[in-house]
């Protein structure tokens, strides 16, 4: 067993382009034909966003959680199991917690501002009040309507796995037989069709448990979502096997014409099968729900794979570009939701086409954040809080 604790420059890529692709998920919320909930909704919609949305929130989050799962493991490796649970509590947990007091208010007059918005009746000074009241309501609903539940899971996941590793350090001969068939299922699993099926089969069966089709966002309490926990536990696992036994990551990311074709028959009958969502009476409903969450749970193993293999082929080389993304990805999550939020309710009653306004959002979004990365975050303390580390970085990715 080899393993690498160099990065690996594609994973780096991949990450930010997954992020870049929140950016536009969350932009586009706004521009949805029916309303969902969200903070406003735009004058121009498209049934195309809802094609969209439905494609790429499949992947999105539990790509992320692979990757996590990933550089975790190499984290561990590389600096040992005290470095890691300091390096985690400072880059997770001090972020966590301060986003209950710095950007849930942002959100939550995001939220009442785009409300009045839609009633004529805007008033941005009283939505900031709104919204700095509603920290009284915490630890209450401290979720809700925030991106925060991602580092409460890491949070988690990185708990379990430092239990883990703890009770398996005081039994070697567990730990050893651990290895080998854990390194021999991981083997089938990433390496076989049958696999495949295992990994779809049982995504499918916690899909059946959520409130809608497709992913819920667990924002609603510190109770964990299980199936969701299910599934995002099972991509960081995986990651983690992937760091260990690097040389299965080829059999992961193959993509063949085989697969190719099933990827494409499973997109078009998630799209066409989501439609039944709104028809809980139809006498067919849970079959349709059966071949949906079968659908999603293949579309959502299939293009992790495949966006994988195509960044490993075009960002094998280290990529300024690349690295400097890299560095502000993390920035990137944590800041990107209320400057998406408040462009939203800014655009929401301008008459231009919702492309140019989605493409107008995602572009200005990701500009403040750089700019605010390099006055608040790049020449001050902050940056070591990001990276988890305690002396200083040089141009080195977040893990």
């Amino acid at each position: 067993m080899i393993m690498s604790t160099e990065r690996i420059e594609y994973l780096d890529a991949l990450r930010a382009f997954a992020l870049i692709l929140g950016v536009m998920f969350h932009a586009g919320l706004s521009f949805m034909p029916v309303f969902i909930g969200w903070a406003v909704m735009d004058i121009n919609t498209s049934p195309a966003i809802s094609i969209f949305s439905l494609v790429s929130h499949s992947f999105r989050m539990p790509l992320f959680f692979l990757v996590a799962g990933f550089f975790t493991c190499m984290s561990w490796q590389k600096y040992g199991v005290k470095a890691l649970m300091t390096s985690r509590a400072v880059r997770l947990g001090v972020p966590f917690i301060a986003g209950w007091f710095l950007l849930r208010p942002l959100l939550v007059s995001g939220w009442v501002m785009g409300g009045a918005s839609m009633r004529g009746e805007a008033d941005i000074p009283e939505s900031l009040w709104q919204g700095l009241k509603s920290l009284s309501e915490l630890p209450a609903g401290m979720f809700t309507g925030t991106h925060l539940w991602f580092l409460y899971y890491l949070i988690l996941f990185t708990a379990i796995a430092v239990l883990v590793i703890t009770l398996l350090d005081r039994a070697p001969a567990i730990s050893q037989f651990l290895a080998v068939a854990g390194r021999r299922f991981l083997a089938w699993l990433c390496g076989s069709r049958l696999g495949l099926v295992l990994r779809c089969v049982l995504v499918a069966c916690c899909l059946w448990w959520m409130e809608h089709w497709g992913l819920d966002t667990p924002d609603k309490s510190l109770w964990p979502h299980i199936p969701l926990l299910l599934i995002y536990g099972g991509f960081f696992l995986i990651g983690w096997g992937l760091f260990q036994h690097q040389s299965l990551l080829a059999d992961f990311m193959l993509f063949s014409w085989f697969r190719l074709a099933w990827l494409g028959i499973c997109v078009t009958g998630a799209i066409y099968l989501s439609a039944f969502e709104m028809y809980p009476g139809h006498e067919f409903y849970l079959y349709f729900k059966a071949g949906f969450v079968v659908c999603y749970a293949s579309m959502m193993w299939l293009l992790v794979a495949a966006l994988m293999s195509a960044c490993k082929q075009l960002f094998s080389q280290p990529s300024a570009t690349i690295r400097y993304l890299s560095v502000r990805a993390y920035w990137l999550y944590l800041i990107h939701l209320p400057l998406v939020v408040w462009l939203q309710v800014a655009f929401a009653e301008i008459e231009l086409h919702w492309l140019i306004k989605l493409i107008s959002i995602t572009v200005i979004t990701l500009a403040i954040a750089f700019v605010l990365f390099e006055v608040m975050v790049k020449k001050t303390g902050l940056k070591y809080v990001l990276s988890g580390a305690s002396k200083p970085l040089v141009n080195k990715p977040i893990a």
